[in-house]
């Protein structure tokens, strides 16, 4: 039987891909445990999530990031004890210094709406939109010091259909994150993620 992977959750808003994960484990077997959720912000709905599920939650507002590498020691701190294995980034809005990323070294997991390395950046959706492409998607990547450069754990695609707007768009790529980042998550319990001598990331079936 496969261990659970123990994980902490980083969060900045609504947490509807904590809500995904929380929602795979409970009804599809996901073995994954949810240590801890820590939000960057107090008025996060991410945060009742985490409540009614019961997992236990820190909550840090705007002036704990005054000096962003102490908060991020309590961060590393908080997710040690907590026993989390990995780190996964569910919308949080603060990028990690190398306090966070060292005390968790290619294990903190990030969600970009967008095909890496194309369309960087906060607004990845738009930014494909105003491009016209015809093809977007999702990747799971993980972190390190530059910003959506991280190796490559998985991608999907996520076609611009005839018709669509904006706004439809973005509600297909949600959907796609809170497949692939239960997907990634089960290979990694599972044993099936490796990183090879040039630091690509594959995953068996």
């Amino acid at each position: 039987m496969t261990d659970k992977l123990k994980i902490g959750v980083l969060l900045s808003g609504s947490g509807t891909n904590l809500q995904a994960i929380i929602d795979a484990i409970a009804q599809d077997g996901l073995p994954v445990e949810i240590v801890h959720v820590l939000s960057s912000r107090p008025d996060a709905y991410g945060i009742e999530r985490a409540r009614a599920a019961a997992i236990p939650v820190t909550v840090f507002d705007r002036t704990v990031y005054e000096d962003r590498e102490a908060a991020d020691g309590r961060i590393a701190a908080i997710m040690t004890e907590a026993g989390a294995e990995y780190l996964v980034m569910a919308g949080y809005m603060r990028k990690l210094t190398p306090v966070v990323l060292g005390a968790f070294p290619d294990r903190v997991l990030n969600l970009h709406p967008a095909l890496l390395p194309s369309f960087k950046g906060g607004h990845a959706i738009r930014d494909a939109w105003d491009a016209g492409v015809k093809v977007t998607g999702v990747t799971v990547h993980l972190a390190n010091e530059e910003y959506d450069k991280g190796p490559i754990v998985a991608q999907r695609a996520v076609p611009v259909l005839p018709g669509d707007d904006i706004d439809a768009l973005e509600v297909r790529i949600h959907e796609t994150e809170h497949e692939i980042y239960p997907a990634v998550l089960r290979a990694i319990a599972e044993g099936r993620m490796i990183m090879d001598e040039q630091r690509i990331v594959h995953i068996s079936e």
